[in-house]
């Protein structure tokens, strides 16, 4: 692989995004902005049929950043569902008692599998409930969450493992599993202008199973109110249960995705 910025120049290591990056950030604001205006248009999305779709927040955030995204999936069709943890400090193994009895108590009063929806660190998190019960889970979509390659690649890796209590090497094996093949259709969405997390630790192994979509220009704050990303989401949460297409790039974001063999290049 040709060297990159990207990359460290002598472990081969890879890096999180720079300063700039990271400033760039603030287009969140106006990602939401035009998700807002663009409205009518998201509404175009395939209707959902009524199955419960569980959405876990990224690193510090709560359930209320991800507020509009299940108003939208809501207005649908979809049965959406919060976390109801509190504000996200981190924690993969901590957390998992307690996300898999979140994931029951939904399916149990549903009587139906859950898609499963995270951004970020949220990703992380719903990647381990497929893992755990993949008899509950329908499907998993990740909004730019690093579970692949070197996942230390984050501006907010230091800040994780001091309020988690948790570092990268000490959930190693876990980390491991997480990364690897899902027995459940999975959706990667990610942007190579992420400022928080290296977009190389969000890529999936492409399968049968298995999708990457690049956005272009998306931010990590906002990749879950970006109006490409949410119409990519509502396309793949109406897959039928037990199957799975790869996505149509065509429609009214065309111009917003990158083709799919460039989005699954590492």
């Amino acid at each position: 692989m040709p060297a990159n910025r990207d990359d460290g120049p002598a472990t081969g290591r890879l890096r999180p995004p720079g300063l700039a990056m990271l400033l760039a950030e603030a287009r969140g604001i106006f990602e939401f902005n035009t998700s807002l205006l663009l409205s009518p248009l998201l509404m175009r999305a395939p209707i959902g049929d009524g199955h419960p779709v569980l959405t876990l927040p990224g690193f510090l955030a709560s359930d209320l950043s991800m507020a509009p995204m299940r108003r939208y999936l809501k207005e649908l069709g979809y049965d959406t569902h919060a976390w109801r943890m509190g504000r996200n400090t981190g924690g993969v193994a901590r957390m998992q008692s307690a996300l898999l009895d979140r994931l029951k108590e939904i399916h149990a009063e549903a009587g139906r599998k859950i898609s499963i929806v995270g951004w970020s660190l949220g990703g992380i998190y719903a990647r381990h409930l497929a893992l755990q019960a993949p008899d509950m889970v329908r499907c998993v979509v990740t909004l730019g969450s690093p579970f692949a390659n070197d996942v230390r690649a984050t501006n907010a890796t230091r800040l994780y493992e001091a309020l988690s209590g948790e570092t990268v090497e000490e959930t190693s094996e876990l980390q491991q599993a997480i990364a690897g093949d899902l027995p459940v259709p999975v959706t990667s969405i990610y942007s190579k202008s992420d400022g928080i997390v290296n977009w190389r630790t969000c890529v999936l192994r492409p399968s049968d199973t298995a999708a990457n979509i690049e956005v272009r220009f998306a931010s990590h704050v906002g990749l879950g109110v970006n109006a490409a990303a949410l119409w990519a989401l509502a396309d793949r949460l109406a897959q039928a249960e037990g199957q799975f297409m790869q996505f149509d790039r065509s429609g009214p974001f065309a111009i917003a995705y990158a083709p799919a063999e460039h989005a699954q290049s590492a």
